[in-house]
C-alpha cells in the first residue's frame, strides 16, 4: 500500500504558472520544512519553479518530531534487509508523490528536478534512475549512493547528477561521494561533484550556488 506524503507547495515566484519543480527530499529525522526554506533564496533565480518539500512515510526512532525514508542500520540498530525492504517501500512512495505532482502542475518529467541532503539523497539517488521517464536532474547534498552495484542494471534513465559534500562530514564521511561518482560515471551518468571545504554534514554557501547553477542549466525555461 502507497504512503501518502504530505508537502506544502511554494512559488513560482513569479506568481504565474509553474513551469517547472524542485522537490526537497530531508535527511534522517527531519522533515520538510528542513529544506522547504531553500525556496527563499532560490526562487528568484529560478521564477517559474515551483517547490516542495514532503515528509518522509515513516517516523523516525531516533526523532519522535522527525522523519525517516527508511532505517539505517548503523543508527537505530535496524537488519540491512530492514534497511533494503524501507527503501523499496520510500521509492513507491516517492514515486506516487511525484507522479502526483506532476499531474498537478501539468508538467512533464523533464521539468522535474529532485534535491536531496543526508538520506534525501540517497532516496533520491535509487529513485531518479529507475523511473520510466527521465527527470531534469539530480543534486545529491552529503549523502551516498545505495546498492551501486545494482545501478548499472537497474538504470532506467539516467538523469544528470551534481554531488556535493563537506569535507568535515562527521555524519556521512566524505568517501561516499567519490563511491557514488565511480558507480554513476561507470554505468553512463553525466556526473559533476564538489567538495566543500571546512563544511560538516550541512549545506554550505558555496555548494548551494552550484546546485542553483546546475538547476538554471537543466530545468527548462
Amino acid at each position: 500500500m502507497t504512503r501518502e506524503l504530505r508537502s506544502e507547495r511554494r512559488g513560482p515566484a513569479s506568481g504565474g504558472a509553474a513551469k517547472s519543480i524542485v522537490v526537497f527530499l530531508h535527511g534522517y529525522g527531519a522533515d520538510g520544512a528542513d529544506l522547504l526554506g531553500l525556496a527563499d533564496p532560490l526562487g528568484p533565480h529560478l521564477p517559474d519553479t515551483v517547490f516542495f518539500a514532503p515528509n518522509a512515510p515513516e517516523k523516525c526512532p531516533a526523532n519522535p518530531m522527525g522523519y525517516q525514508w527508511f532505517p539505517i542500520p548503523w543508527l537505530d540498530g535496524s537488519t540491512d534487509e530492514q534497511a533494503l525492504a524501507g527503501l523499496a517501500m520510500a521509492a513507491t512512495d516517492l514515486n506516487a508523490f511525484l507522479d502526483g505532482v506532476l499531474k498537478s502542475e501539468g508538467l512533464a518529467p523533464e521539468n522535474l528536478a529532485l534535491v536531496g541532503f543526508s538520506q534525501g539523497t540517497m532516496i533520491s539517488l535509487h529513485v531518479a534512475p529507475r523511473r520510466a521517464a527521465p527527470i531534469a536532474g539530480v543534486v545529491g547534498f552529503s549523502g551516498r549512493l545505495m546498492t551501486p552495484e545494482r545501478l548499472e542494471n537497474e538504470a532506467v534513465t539516467k538523469p544528470p547528477v551534481l554531488l556535493i559534500h563537506g569535507d568535515q562530514d562527521e555524519v556521512v564521511p566524505l568517501t561516499s561521494l567519490p563511491e557514488a561518482a565511480d558507480a554513476l560515471v561507470s554505468a553512463g551518468f553525466e556526473t559533476y561533484s564538489h567538495v566543500s571545504k571546512g563544511t560538516g554534514h550541512g549545506i554550505a554557501h558555496d555548494g548551494l550556488s552550484l546546485a542553483l547553477s546546475f538547476l538554471r542549466e537543466k530545468l527548462p525555461a
